[in-house]
Parts: C-alpha cells; sequence; structure tokens
C-alpha cells in the first residue's frame, strides 16, 4: 500500500521500542531516484486506508533497503540501525 505513493520504490515496516505500548510500527521508505516524499503526506496516507492501530508510528527515508543474497529485505538490520541509538535515525 505504501509502494502506491508517488515516487515511493520499497517499503519495509519494522517493530522498534516504545515506552508506553511496547513496540510500535516504524515505515523504512527507499525512494526512487530523484524523488521526494513528505513524512506527512506519508502518514495521511496511511490514515485514510488503514485501521488507525496499524497507521506506522513514524516513516524513515533510507537509500536503498539491505538485503541478503537471494533478495529478501534484512529486517534485523533496519532494527539494528533505528534501534541503536536513543535517537533512531529518521529523516
Amino acid at each position: 500500500m505504501l509502494c502506491q505513493i508517488p515516487g515511493v520504490a520499497e517499503v519495509a515496516v519494522i517493530g522498534v521500542p516504545n515506552e508506553r505500548w511496547g513496540e510500535v510500527g516504524l515505515a523504512v521508505l527507499a525512494l526512487q531516484p530523484g524523488a521526494e516524499v513528505d513524512r506527512q503526506q506519508v502518514q495521511e496516507h496511511c490514515a485514510e486506508r488503514l485501521a488507525k492501530f496499524k497507521v506506522p508510528a513514524d516513516i524513515a527515508i533510507v537509500e536503498a533497503l539491505p538485503r541478503n543474497a537471494t533478495g529478501k529485505v534484512l529486517k534485523r538490520e533496519l532494527r539494528a540501525e533505528f534501534v541503536a541509538t536513543d535517537t533512531p535515525n529518521i529523516t
């Protein structure tokens, strides 16, 4: 559903720690070359199409999603990148 947003090439959604809920969703987007996407617009797109509890709590934009030799997204690496610091590397 997030790949339907113009400019979005790939998406992965991971769980990140949250004090209140234990864990919340973080949508990690890889954009098409030269594309720009507004995080607020992504949140609104999700809110219009998903149940409230399914809307990602935050949006991160990366150059590319990490993949293994067979092409699967390495969600553990994404989690490690965004959970390793107190302030996630969210843009």
